[in-house]
């Protein structure tokens, strides 16, 4: 997924502080029990990486239901397939690596909305997500699959680390 400026409206960028504000918002509606967390990329590239280390976190943490962990990622390719085994009443947060303006690293972008996965490397897959988080691992380029190849592995556990315990924090798992 690329952000782009006027991409949405409701889309807003905030730090892990408001992360957990957010997740808060969410926890106020729908117990962790009705959620499922798609964590979409792949530990083949590090920028996409974001989503299975987030995944795996959230399990850590507790959540019972996560989509996209490091042993069993959710990405490009069988996306389609793994959103068919997810409980049709269950609310689905979406959590994606990005590319972004410079003034954007390291941020995140949230949103009650879907996200666009893969946007950002040409490819079609659907939106997804009653609710969505994408955080800029790097910047948006001419190449970005050679960037989010190249992006470094320490800024994409961060964040992922900082979504993790951000939804921990919101939903009152924290340990």
């Amino acid at each position: 997924m690329a952000i782009r400026e006027q991409v949405s409206r409701k889309r807003i960028k905030m730090d892990a502080d408001e992360l957990v504000r957010f997740f808060r918002d969410i926890a106020s509606s729908h117990p962790a029990e009705t959620v499922t967390f798609l964590c979409i990329g792949t530990d083949r590239s590090t920028g996409d990486a974001l989503g299975p280390l987030t995944g795996s976190g959230l399990q850590e943490y507790g959540f019972p239901h996560v989509m996209g962990t490091l042993p069993f990622p959710c990405d490009a390719d069988n996306l389609v397939a793994r959103i068919t085994e997810i409980p049709p009443d269950h609310i689905i947060i979406a959590i994606d690596a990005s590319l972004g303006p410079p003034h954007a690293l390291g941020a995140f972008f949230a949103a009650q909305e879907p996200l666009q996965p893969a946007q950002s490397i040409g490819l079609s897959l659907p939106a997804i997500g009653h609710y969505s988080v994408a955080a800029i691992v790097d910047l948006h380029g001419p190449k970005p699959y050679r960037t989010l190849q190249t992006t470094p592995l320490y800024r994409v556990m961060g964040m992922a680390g900082q979504i993790a315990t951000a939804a921990a924090k919101g939903f009152g798992l924290e340990k």
